[in-house]
């Protein structure tokens, strides 16, 4: 049951898009030049109509060698986000699930759930989360760093069963990890920035990485014969998750769209610089020109 996490998301995309085949399908079916004429009207204004069209049609301008660049905040957005036409119109489709749905749940979740509460089960969702992050620090080839992510676990299940972090008090710190972060971390290339039905921003190699951590998941295997329970907890990690949002979300101005994108490029390579040691003011350098540091905090998918 759990891969229909990824079905639905498809299936939402395979929404967005299918108008554009039943329009293009209508479109070529007519051959004469009266009728191409006729064509060319009616799909100005089918465009005007439906912005999804448009959006697809610049899609034939993407080449193979877009795909490959390592998406970086400072670059242009034609290198970064050749996929814009079509990321802008699920964006619009997930803002509109947040202003209806996300945002209000949200909001009901922060104003009545005790401040403890809320951090409590926060708490308790990244310390399962901590068997994941050993796994990744192992991969990394930084078996030090997974010892003490390891060693994070054990003392805060043994003591709380998760709900709370003593293990921060003995100077073990947190580390959030993600298999998108770790491919980067062995250079793999991003590939474009793209946006997902629901799931929101993500680059190619991140979507990769959501698909990996949703399968290391341990709630999928403690819930595995009790689909409700599973559901429930994967719909309120999500509206936590939103919540954790309402006090930065009115920073954003202007273009929102491309103030999301490069905070999230922005953190993904500080993730993965941060990681490797490299020195926080070569971070966001793309061809001697400086980018800017972000201080947001990693957030983790899990």
């Amino acid at each position: 049951m759990r891969h229909f996490d990824y079905v639905w998301a498809s299936l939402l995309s395979l929404g967005l898009i299918s108008p554009v085949f039943a329009n293009d399908s209508m479109d070529t079916s007519e051959s004469s030049t009266t009728d191409k004429l006729k064509i060319s009207s009616t799909e100005k204004t089918q465009t005007a109509q439906h912005p999804r069209l448009e959006a697809l049609k610049e899609l034939k301008n993407v080449t193979a060698n877009d795909l490959k660049v390592n998406a970086n905040a400072t670059q242009p957005d034609s290198q970064k986000d050749p996929l814009q036409p079509l990321n802008r119109q699920i964006f619009t489709f997930n803002d509109i699930l947040d202003r209806h749905v996300a945002r209000p749940l949200a909001v009901q979740y922060k104003n009545k759930v005790p401040t403890d509460v809320r951090g409590s089960y926060r708490q308790f969702r990244k310390n399962l989360g901590e068997p994941w992050n050993v796994v990744n620090q192992l991969i990394q080839g930084r078996p030090l760093r997974a010892a003490e992510s390891l060693g994070r676990f054990t003392i805060n299940t043994i003591t709380t069963l998760g709900f709370a972090d003593p293990a921060r008090r003995l100077g073990l710190t947190a580390e959030e990890e993600n298999f998108g972060t770790t491919l980067g971390y062995y250079g793999i290339p991003s590939g474009p920035y793209v946006v997902l039905p629901i799931f929101g921003p993500s680059t190619f190699r991140d979507t990769v990485g959501i698909v990996v951590d949703g399968q290391a998941r341990p709630q999928k295997y403690i819930l595995e014969d009790h689909d409700g329970l599973y559901w429930a907890e994967q719909s309120l990690r999500g509206i936590d998750a939103r919540s954790q949002l309402l006090d930065i979300e009115d920073v954003l101005q202007g273009d929102k769209y491309a103030a999301i994108r490069d905070i999230y490029l922005q953190r993904k390579n500080f993730a993965i610089a941060e990681k490797k040691g490299l020195e926080s003011e070569s971070l966001f350098i793309e061809d001697d020109s400086e980018g800017t540091e972000d201080e947001m905090p990693e957030d983790n998918q899990n």
